[in-house]
């Protein structure tokens, strides 16, 4: 559903019949397509189109079909049309046998069809549940939103999907310009076919280089009475780390003596995201620059409570009880300051890890008030489920964390949620999956090895944890068992336990 600008560079560019005939099973998905037929539309030989999909795509035209069907079934289930049946949403994504679908979809997507569908409602849920709450924020960027260009026939839909991606981006923390030359960013939306045909395509562009950042497609749910809102709030969170990016940028190629406090805390997120040490160290350089300029920007104050719990969480400081005090502070301070849903989301991160669950809870409901399409706080509310016991809740609320951003650089920490409330429940191999394809996302966080190295335990995979333990001890030669006790999250006794036991069997010293 959503190219970045990244994902964008890496996909091939195809000859013109290869396009052709990959158009041509798109818009029929249903239809048993023939090589012979598809070579027809692409105006070469039925062997000529084979060896292009080989050269060009890796796989045969059959299962490139086989593989847009899946892709339709995914985006329409994530969709959350109201009413769908996984039978209905397969049949119409030309893929006829449900008993086959369903095996191949759970062994795609590590899921069934029906809990991807089941998870939609709980994000509907979630969204109509929610008191409508604004708050103005600083040093917004701002988008310029044009009319989305659509016939007749679509242009009501159009115009009710416009309004409410303007609000949605407004609680997203986006300023929508009325006057295109005074917006940072431009984002226009294209509707063309009708019934199942529709497609609605979205494009943001930086205005100044007028280089494209990033796309969001939506097929073949506009006439199924999908809600405009749930679609909006969608559509505002799949960009939401595009802008980040894009501001980041923006303050990363200002010279250091034109930096604001905003500027400051931009450069400096990427760094706290990065949950290692090195990143940790720089991210409170620049957050101290921040606050020393405004000790009221929210943001910073906010980024900087974290920064300085993870020095404890992590074990990047020889000093846990000043940093976890200096963090306190902080996270005292960024309560009284006006926030958006993004502080919200890093002020609960902090809180959670200081171990006050109430009122990161308490904090991360107002974040969802206020956006509740913030990949963040879904993601921070997961980890207060594995933190409470639960855990099924937990790996749902992940989920809808990676489903609104799949594009963003800190969704590692939701595949590792995952595996924290599989061990919570006592799944190891679970468990194991998901920490591992958490490092795989981001190698620097080999701290994760403290969970990773009992799971593989308690899987039954001694070698795999004694391999997991070298890596933990050349990472933290000098780390100890009352150190683990110490700088792990709030997680509950029986969870602490089974990291505890574990990491003492493979040899870490009391």
């Amino acid at each position: 559903m959503l190219e970045s600008r990244h994902g964008a560079s890496s996909t091939p560019l195809l000859p013109r019949g290869v396009r052709c005939a990959v158009d041509a099973m798109r818009a029929d998905l249903e239809r048993d397509w023939s090589v012979t037929a598809l070579a027809d539309i692409a105006g070469v030989s039925a062997r000529t189109l084979q060896r292009q999909f080989q050269a060009f795509l890796g796989k045969a035209p059959r299962a490139a079909l086989r593989d847009l069907r899946f892709a339709c079934a995914r985006r329409t289930l994530l969709q959350g049309v109201r009413d769908a049946k996984v039978m209905d949403v397969a049949l119409r994504c030309g893929l006829q046998h449900f008993g086959r679908f369903s095996l191949e979809y759970r062994r795609r997507y590590g899921e069934t069809p029906s809990q991807t569908l089941k998870r939609q409602a709980v994000f509907t849920g979630a969204l109509a549940s929610m008191p409508s709450i604004f708050i103005s924020a600083r040093d917004r960027p701002t988008i310029a939103l044009s009319p989305i260009d659509a016939s007749p026939e679509n242009g009501e839909v159009a115009r009710n999907i416009a309004e409410e991606l303007a609000t949605a981006l407004a609680r997203a923390g986006v300023a929508v310009a009325s006057q295109p030359k005074s917006a940072r960013y431009h984002l226009t939306g294209v509707m063309r076919g009708t019934g199942r045909q529709t497609r609605l395509t979205f494009r943001l562009i930086d205005a100044q280089s007028g280089g494209h950042l990033s796309a969001y497609r939506s097929d073949g749910a506009l006439d199924d009475d999908a809600a405009p809102e749930h679609l909006a709030t969608r559509i505002a969170a799949a960009f939401q780390p595009c802008v980040r990016v894009a501001e980041i940028d923006r303050a990363r190629q200002k010279p250091d003596a034109e930096l604001s406090p905003n500027d400051l805390a931009l450069r400096a997120m990427p760094d706290v995201l990065s949950l290692d040490a090195r990143g940790n160290a720089r991210a409170l350089e620049l957050l101290e620059r921040a606050m020393d300029r405004d000790p009221d920007h929210a943001l910073a104050t906010a980024l900087a409570a974290w920064a300085r719990i993870q020095r404890v969480v992590y074990h990047f400081t020889a000093t846990p009880a000043e940093e976890r005090a200096r963090s306190a502070e902080l996270a005292r301070r960024a309560r009284t300051l006006a926030a958006d849903a993004t502080v919200l989301a890093v002020l609960g991160n902090a809180l959670t890890l200081l171990g006050d669950l109430e009122t990161a809870d308490l904090v991360i409901r107002k974040a969802l008030a206020v956006d509740g399409g913030a990949a963040w706080a879904w993601s921070r509310s997961g980890f207060i489920d594995v933190y409470n016991g639960d855990t099924e809740s937990a790996i749902e609320r992940f989920k809808i964390a990676l489903d609104l951003a799949p594009q963003d650089s800190f969704a590692f920490n939701n595949l590792l949620g995952i595996g924290c409330a599989h061990f919570q429940a006592g799944r190891y191999l679970e468990s194991v999956r998901w920490q591992e394809r958490a490092l795989m996302e981001h190698p620097p966080a080999r701290w994760v090895h403290r969970t990773l190295c009992p799971a593989y335990l308690l899987a039954g995979a001694e070698s795999q944890a004694h391999g997991s333990f070298a890596a933990l001890r050349e990472e933290y030669p000098d780390l100890t068992l009352s150190e683990v006790q110490q700088g792990m999250p709030p997680v509950r006794r029986i969870f602490l336990d089974r990291v505890v036991d574990g990491l003492h069997t493979v040899g870490l010293p009391a």
